[in-house]
């Protein structure tokens, strides 16, 4: 299976008017925040928490996260290790992130413009 959109985030400059926001602007749609699992950081779906916001970082600039969903966890390292020679600056080495859920396996990188890129595979290890 190729890769595909597995999230998306958007940095917001006030979490909890964002939140308030969100809530309510998304009911329609059947999303709803999902989970918090650190503060200042919601995700929205409604089976599946597809949708991010986050507190944007004290003088950093607004950006962007794009997640893709791959098969294997060795097809996230072929990506960090390929996005990083092509120019790309490490924003979170190959690895489990568990803070969402015990297969999270998932590898960040900055593109040129300062988007968060991501790649991560859902299922167990092999």
């Amino acid at each position: 299976m190729a890769p595909r959109l597995d999230h998306v985030g958007l940095d917001v400059s006030d979490y909890d008017a964002s939140k308030a926001f969100y809530d309510q602007a998304l009911a329609p749609l059947g999303m709803r925040l999902m989970m918090e699992p650190i503060e200042l950081i919601g995700g929205y779906g409604d089976d599946f928490p597809f949708f991010w916001i986050a507190q944007r970082q004290r003088g950093a600039d607004s950006g962007v996260h794009l997640a893709f969903r791959v098969e294997d966890r060795e097809t996230v390292d072929a990506f960090h290790a390929a996005a990083l020679a092509a120019g790309g600056k490490d924003n979170g080495e190959p690895g489990l992130r568990e803070i969402y859920h015990p297969h999270y396996y998932g590898a960040f990188v900055l593109d040129p413009d300062g988007n968060n890129v991501e790649a991560v595979c859902h299922t167990p290890a092999t």
